[in-house]
């Protein structure tokens, strides 16, 4: 059996910035100022051209430990080597002040010695722009700035500096503090200040968790879940990206390198369900401006992502880099946002309907809405009959996707009851037309020979987006259909390890040699739907054993190795996981724990 491949890294951030860390300290990567920035470190995708951050022993080999501190995303690393033991204290500072979040591009790293006298090398060598532009050092008093970007790095510390710019080793007698930053430096009292930022951010997450509505059920898993998903979200704008990074392979070798740093609206039920389902309306509130903000300034049809900022450019490059594991190629940008692809209409309208079901919102967050919604309908109506790229972005195949009238017939859905609520005759009407002809196109799917909805019309191929049937409530969970529907999906994309493939024909590079993780959480979701509760809480734990060493999830698993690959931290899997814990949590009827 091959070695399992994981990434042994941890994620860090304020929700202004995103960082991964490595088990041996280095930091593997750091977009600044934004999460879809050029890269300040970016080892992970090129050794040579991407900086370096770290803080390691001189002496040799060593072992490391690493670690959150209970319910927050600080985290840290042991390290223990001949000369001693020591520790690493990673976080971005985030804490109310002001009356708004103090969120700063500055990340702090605590060292501080555990036992005995480990000498320490520390490398601090960030880059720009992709690692194309080199940084210029500049030693002052107390500070390195490094120059050559539009703003400042500064690596403000109490470590001699010479040891720094010289990368020679020195011993940690006590403990020590560097803070890198990018453009506003930190100008007060080192020790003090670090200390500070490090218990308010404690305090803020753990605050943060606290005010999380979850079940007991695997509480610890959906607490780091939520933790990573939050970090996803870009609070200037509200945007949550899909993953913090680009092109790490969704398979070696496999060329399905993909830029994931920006927002999908594809993706703006699942996650804005998942906030809701652990009772966070702040961050619903958020993402919806963020889509009310697009809405205002869309043409013919929504785009199926955006950048953070609502950028609707996202033009595709290759760059010059080594690749991670030598996986070329590296891409930054994402030609998706070219494609037709239909669903985000319906999946806008089902995002929007708590703001008027549910009596926690009042009007305030029901501004501008109504005209979002008809608009969406509209667009409905228009490409009812038009062939897309799907859920899956085929690059090079348009079909009339099952996924896609799915979501046609659940927006049109959403709109009625809106409609309805507020005695709008003419939206209700259109709704209502709208849903029986989404209901056509999807019934067109069906194969009474096997009992099951293919992906698309004419279509014999299966696609786990057809667990959405259920999930939806399109098929009445106790229906014989419902039943035969599941079956024929487990039989044709299941693999024995509980996984679930998107689908298994080729498609524009091949046929996918590994399995999706959100299509394994919503197979998890589909089973208490129906009322296999048993089964549901097995496979959901099979799940777990494919996080990381902190819990943290990839994008893709290869199921005969258990290995992670795509990007990571994937958001689109850790919303899978709170989504499929609250389903069975519910149908267990266990409670909600403040």
């Amino acid at each position: 059996m091959s070695t399992r491949h994981t990434y042994d890294m941890g994620l860090v951030g304020n929700c202004a910035y995103l960082a991964l860390i490595h088990q041996d300290t280095s930091l593997q990567w750091l977009c600044w100022p934004r999460f879809d920035s050029g890269f300040v470190f970016g080892g992970l995708l090129d050794r040579d051209k991407g900086g370096a951050f770290s803080l390691q022993p001189a002496d040799g080999e060593f072992s490391t430990h690493q670690y959150y501190l209970d319910n927050t995303n600080v985290l840290c690393t042991e390290v223990d080597s001949v000369g001693g033991r020591y520790r690493v204290t990673d976080f971005a500072p985030r804490f109310p002040q002001y009356e708004r979040y103090y969120k700063p591009l500055m990340i702090i790293r605590k060292l501080e010695p555990l036992a005995g006298t480990p000498r320490v090398r520390a490398v601090c060598r960030p880059t720009g722009n992709y690692g194309q532009t080199p940084l210029t050092p500049r030693r002052s008093s107390n500070h390195i700035a490094f120059l050559g970007l539009a703003e400042e790095i500064r690596l403000t510390t109490n470590v001699p500096l010479s040891y720094i710019l010289d990368e020679e080793d020195f011993a940690l007698t006590e403990t020590k503090y560097l803070v890198l930053t990018y453009g506003a430096p930190l100008e007060a009292a080192l020790e003090t200040s670090c200390e500070q930022f490090l218990q308010r951010t404690v305090q803020y997450w753990r605050t943060w968790v606290k005010s999380t509505s979850i079940s007991n059920f695997y509480q610890t898993e959906v607490i780091r879940s939520a933790l990573a998903l939050k970090l996803h979200q870009y609070e200037d704008t509200g945007a949550i990206i899909a993953a913090t990074t680009t092109s790490l392979p969704e398979a070696p070798g496999s060329g399905r390198n993909w830029d994931y740093r920006y927002c999908w609206m594809r993706d703006t039920f699942y996650i804005l369900n998942a906030f809701n389902n652990i009772g966070h309306f702040e961050e619903m509130e958020q993402y919806f401006h963020f889509i009310a903000n697009i809405s205002t300034k869309v043409g013919d049809k929504y785009q199926p992502l955006y950048s953070i900022s609502g950028a609707s450019e996202l033009i595709e490059q290759e760059l010059d880099l080594a690749g991670y594991r030598g996986n070329q190629p590296v891409r930054i940008g994402n030609d998706a946002y070219t494609h037709i692809q239909n669903d985000v209409y319906g999946q806008v309208l089902v995002a929007l309907l708590p703001l008027y079901v549910d009596r926690r919102f009042v009007t305030k967050e029901r501004a501008h809405s109504e005209k979002l919604m008809r608009e969406a309908l509209s667009f409905i109506g228009r490409t009812m009959n038009q062939p897309d790229a799907g859920l899956w972005e085929f690059r090079n195949l348009a079909q009339y996707h099952c996924y896609t009238y799915l979501f046609h017939w659940a927006g049109a859905h959403a709109a009625h009851k809106v409609a309805q609520h507020f005695g709008l005759a003419d939206m209700a009407a259109e709704a209502a037309d709208l849903m029986q002809q989404a209901q056509e196109k999807i019934e067109a799917c069906y194969l009474p020979s096997r009992g099951v909805y293919t992906n698309a019309i004419g279509s014999t191929h299966l696609d786990a987006s057809g667990l959405q049937l259920i999930l939806m409530g399109y098929l009445p969970p106790d229906s014989e259909r419902a039943r035969t529907h599941l079956a024929a999906l487990e039989q044709e994309l299941k693999t024995p390890e509980g996984l679930f493939y998107r689908y298994r024909h080729a498609d524009d590079f091949g046929t996918p040699e590994t399995t999706f993780l959100i299509c394994s959480f919503w197979y998890i979701e589909a089973l208490a739907c129906v009322g296999r509760l048993d089964d549901a809480t097995r496979e959901f734990e099979k799940l777990l054993r494919y996080t990381n060493h902190l819990g943290l999830l990839s994008e893709d698993v290869d199921a005969r190795t258990g290995s992670q690959w795509g990007n990571f931290p994937q958001a689109y899997s850790h919303v899978g996981l709170v989504n499929a814990a609250y389903r069975i949590a519910k149908k267990l009827d266990r409670p909600n724990f403040l």
